[in-house]
């Protein structure tokens, strides 16, 4: 079947939900920004927790951009762009988003045209919530486990309440012996005064450690200023073969400029090519 007209991709677009209003005049020149943005937005619509970058600022980003979006597509939709098309943003990416635009708004046809009218950030908002309230709920169900596995230990410990209170009960009636008492005050004063003899060990090491590390830090100091110096040293001479570096660096650009000339031009040749092509097929049928 032949593919929509591009009238029907603002019709798509608007049907959409999308929030601008679109022209084909927008599409006359090349509009990377707002072929851009639409990608973008498609995205989002398809999978609101997608993670693909927005930046388009530097050549090397919007060729990320174009490629991300590509393979994005060509996985969880199975839609094949074309990502030189795409990048052209002109009309014939307009055709490139009419793959996706097409299948966003059959789906939506598929599920009886109604839906409710909401925006895009209330959509992603709503999923957010939902995968939260999923969390909680594994935290409730762990937390009832808990508390179930607490009351049925802390029942057997009342269980034995009355045994223990008997106990209890006796070792506070018990006479308090000097002579153990002592003994055991003894032997926790022992303890304690090995703990500050390990304590004054520990701060021994740790004074020494901190001179090693004085003079770590000294010695990477001074070999620290003479790669400073070194590196002042390397970067006030101009490297071999610098001055027909630039000439040809100069040349380059010139040479990618005429590329970019020309095949803007076999770009705008094929397309009234296929103008022409497609009007002999009116006529003769």
């Amino acid at each position: 079947p032949a593919l929509p007209h591009f009238s029907d991709f603002t019709e798509m677009m608007r049907a959409l939900g999308y929030p601008r209003l679109i022209s084909m005049e927008n599409f006359h020149t090349p509009n990377f920004m707002l072929v851009s943005e639409v990608l973008l937005w498609l995205v989002k619509r398809y999978e609101p927790q997608s993670d693909i970058p927005g930046d388009v600022d530097t050549e090397q980003d919007r060729v990320f951009f174009i490629k991300a979006v590509a393979q994005f597509m060509a996985t969880k939709a199975h839609i094949k762009l074309n990502t030189k098309k795409l990048y052209q943003a002109d009309g014939h990416a307009v055709k490139e988003l009419l793959k996706v635009t097409s299948v966003l708004y059959g789906a939506m046809n598929t599920q009886g045209g109604e839906r409710p009218h909401l925006p895009e950030e209330d959509s992603s908002k709503f999923k957010f919530d939902l995968g939260s309230k999923i969390a909680d709920l594994k935290a409730a169900r762990q937390l009832a486990s808990e508390i179930t596995s607490k009351g049925a230990v802390l029942y057997d410990l009342l269980g034995k309440e009355v045994e223990l209170r008997e106990a209890r009960t006796e070792s506070l009636g018990r006479p308090l012996e000097i002579n153990e008492a002592e003994k055991v005050m003894k032997i926790a004063i022992n303890s304690v005064l090995e703990e500050v003899q390990k304590t004054k060990d520990m701060l021994n090491n740790v004074a020494l450690d901190e001179t090693n590390l004085e003079a770590k830090i000294e010695k990477r100091k001074l070999e620290l200023e003479r790669s400073q110096k070194r590196l002042q040293t390397l970067q006030s001479v101009r490297p071999a073969f610098m001055d027909e570096y630039e000439k040809i660096e100069e040349q380059l650009q010139k040479q990618y400029s005429t590329y970019l000339e020309k095949f803007r031009n076999l770009t705008y040749m094929e397309q009234l090519l296929d103008d022409h092509r497609r009007t002999e097929q009116e006529m003769f049928e």
